[in-house]
């Protein structure tokens, strides 16, 4: 059976799609720090994953089917089962629009101020660059955003970055700003698919209204270099 492009969303996007923003090698390839923490390594090369850590306290998350073993001069942070969900069927109907803003550069204090305050995933100072993020502010302040992260093939496209201040929540913003991000990618033609943690229950019900279907179980390992 062929591969499928989104069993190995990292691998695939830093491969090919997204490879200008990644270092490596056919063994092993890691993303700019810069936009995450984001690594992987061809079947049976997992001992290549310890020469693209840096120091003490750096450390590299691999997306996989199941956790990564980890090699000499590394260990476990910490492991979390994710579920894949695909958006491949017809698409929702377009939302209201009102309010929400591309973010830019001018706009990237604010965007990782939201994502440090709600944890939607790994966050660098460079992560509002992978492609087009929207927000919505109220009296000046950024109060809920998406985006998009992984290309791992034409054709496909990962929504990301979904969060709101806790205290916003409830006004159904995260599936406005959800339906604005999927409206950017049947423009371009692309299958939107997305990562959420398997236990969270409220994420993916939401997704689900949205036209999302469990496609398949992967493993988040999180490296850290040994001392």
């Amino acid at each position: 059976m062929t591969a499928h492009p989104l069993d190995r969303p990292v691998w695939n996007s830093l491969r090919g799609r997204l490879s200008a923003l990644a270092s490596g090698d056919d063994a092993v390839v890691r993303i700019d720090p810069r936009y995450g923490p984001f690594a992987a390594c061809a079947p049976g090369w997992n001992d290549a994953l310890a020469g693209v850590l840096g120091g003490a306290g750096d450390d590299i998350w691999l997306v996989e089917a199941d956790p990564v073993a980890p090699p000499a001069g590394t260990f476990v942070v910490r492991t979390a089962p994710l579920l894949q969900m695909v958006a491949d069927g017809p698409q929702p109907q377009a939302g209201n629009d009102d309010g929400i803003a591309v973010l830019g550069e001018d706009d990237a204090a604010d965007m990782a101020a939201i994502a440090s305050a709600t944890a939607p995933g790994p966050w660098g100072t460079l992560t509002h660059r992978y492609g087009t993020f929207y927000g919505i502010r109220r009296e000046g302040r950024l109060i809920a955003m998406a985006g998009e992260r992984f290309k791992p093939a034409d054709g496909f496209a990962e929504l990301s970055g979904v969060c709101t201040y806790p205290e916003f929540r409830g006004q159904g913003l995260a599936r406005r700003l959800i339906l604005r991000v999927m409206a950017g990618f049947a423009a371009r033609g692309e299958t939107p698919f997305l990562h959420t943690y398997a236990a969270n229950a409220g994420a993916i019900a939401l997704y689900e209204t949205l036209g999302y279907r469990a496609r398949r179980e992967l493993m988040v390992t999180v490296l850290g270099k040994a001392a």
